[in-house]
């Protein structure tokens, strides 16, 4: 298996959405790749709260852009969020929860395992 094709617990990447369709290919999964500079490796489940927090730092995830094909992120959707944007959120006090499953390796590189395993959701639970 490839390293990148792992997630926070060493087990196989497992897919983060396709309701709405995310990851930096648009592939449902959070799998980082070289390309991928801005490491959109954790698997968050979007809250308002959140949402609005990325928007006041210059990060809107929830206003739609049809010309990307982007239908915005709401409240309660999964969305691969970029490494270094998890823990700026998190200093602030302002982290959304995360399924680790679907959580590349590589948001490693940016975030703790401890910190991200306090805000650990379910794989299973519903959106």
């Amino acid at each position: 298996m490839n390293d990148l094709a792992k997630n926070v617990l060493g087990g196989i990447l497992q897919p983060c959405s396709i309701d709405p369709m995310t990851g930096y290919f648009r592939t449902g999964d959070c799998q980082v790749t070289e390309e991928d500079t801005g490491n959109h490796g954790v698997c968050i489940v979007a809250t308002a709260a959140f949402l609005a927090f990325a928007k006041s730092r210059g990060n809107d995830l929830s206003t739609p852009r049809p010309e990307f094909e982007f239908p915005g992120v709401r409240p309660g959707d999964h969305w691969c969020l970029c490494s270094p944007r998890w823990q700026e959120a998190l200093q602030a006090g302002m982290a959304p929860p995360v399924v680790l499953e679907s959580t590349s390796v590589a948001a490693l590189e940016f975030v703790r395992l401890a910190d991200l395993k306090r805000y650990a959701v379910k794989l299973d639970q519903e959106k």
